[in-house]
């Protein structure tokens, strides 16, 4: 094993749950097959992303559909990736959490953010200028109820005076958090609060995040039992030859762009710089890894070691990609790279062994 490597290494599954062209309700229930043969490999954890009013997102409730998955799995993690707080009161916000949290026996993970994309928000009635100030309270609201009993506070967009907090998560002291961010200035302020970090990129601009999270990282910040994640996300599709995995995941690239330039396109809005416009520049840019098992093992791992990642999230369902495609991959990283690894029901112990060192 490459020295830069964790001793243990866990997988993820991201998931926009973006329109693969059919039946929603088909779309639901095949999506968690996929989430139940990935709760039977050993998968840590799946997040789905939040959007609304677009193809690329059919989950514009995660709370909603994560529910169905804490009923179709037994040790899966899973939740938001995040959660669009702006689009909730907090209070509301945190019920669910505690729902969630009850109704999986403890296996909720809770990232939250602002989004990426404004127009989304202004369906709502949030106007770009207030959704900074508007997150911030309502983070800052979150935090007090995950740790008080009683909720009061004061701000501009929230007045809550006494409120009696009848629920609580399943864990103590609160499900683990998560950002989603490609800033160092996010993974700073990650870092100092011990929440987990998911990033995307290539992978030597992630080395940039990730080493700004272990500089600032609080020596007591572990915490749940486990080391932080620092997660590298990335599309893969693999198969028994390179020729029908490319062919498979270029189909679906093309489907999943479309479904992401939507609300851009329709408002006329340039895309983001980054976002790789052709399959080509996909697998160039690492957004995208494509391949036979052996291959794609090697590019993961290389990547994960370049990034400082030690939790890798494999988004195995993209566009019209077919679920046996999904299968098939979910079913060689379990063989390929979960058991090559020590993993199991143990924290993560990296000690000195951190990633690049």
């Amino acid at each position: 094993m490459k020295s830069g490597l964790p001793s243990r290494l866990r997988c993820g599954i991201f998931d926009h749950l973006d329109d693969d062209g059919r039946d929603a309700a088909r779309q639901y229930e095949d999506r968690l097959k996929l989430v139940e043969v990935c709760d039977s490999l050993g998968f840590y954890a799946y997040h789905l992303a939040e959007h609304h009013c677009t193809p690329h997102g059919r989950g514009p409730s995660p709370n909603l559909f994560l529910s169905s998955v804490a009923q179709r799995t037994r040790r899966l993690r899973f939740g938001p990736l995040v959660l669009l707080l702006n689009l909730y009161h907090p209070l509301r916000a945190f019920e669910e959490i505690c729902m969630l949290d009850q109704l999986s026996g403890g296996r909720l993970e809770v990232g939250i953010g602002r989004g990426s994309q404004p127009i989304e928000w202004g369906f709502f009635g949030i106007s770009a200028d207030a959704a900074p100030s508007r997150y911030t309270e309502a983070s800052e609201i979150l935090n007090i109820a995950l740790k008080g009993h009683t909720l009061s506070y004061q701000g501009r967009h929230f007045e809550l005076s006494e409120i009696p907090l009848t629920l609580r998560p399943h864990q103590r002291p609160y499900p683990p958090t998560w950002i989603a961010s490609n800033r160092a200035e996010s993974a700073q302020w990650a870092a100092a609060n011990g929440a987990n970090l998911a990033c995307i990129g290539p992978a030597r601009v992630v080395r940039n995040v990730t080493d700004a999270y272990r500089s600032h990282r609080a020596l007591d910040t572990a915490a749940h039992g486990r080391e932080p994640f620092l997660g590298l996300a990335r599309m893969v599709v693999i198969a028994k030859s390179d020729r029908d995995a490319h062919a498979a995941a270029e189909t679906a690239y093309r489907r999943w762009l479309e479904s992401f330039k939507f609300l851009y396109e329709r408002n006329d809005i340039p895309t983001p710089p980054a976002l790789p416009l052709t399959f080509d520049a996909a697998l160039e840019s690492e957004l995208c890894v494509v391949g036979t098992p052996a291959s794609v093992r090697q590019l993961l791992l290389q990547q994960m070691e370049v990034a400082g990642a030690n939790y890798l999230l494999c988004q195995l369902a993209f566009g019209n990609l077919p679920l046996e495609i999904s299968l098939y991959t979910a079913t060689a990283i379990k063989a390929e790279i979960l058991d090559s690894f020590v993993f199991g029901g143990q924290s993560l112990d990296l000690g000195d062994r951190t990633l690049g060192k």
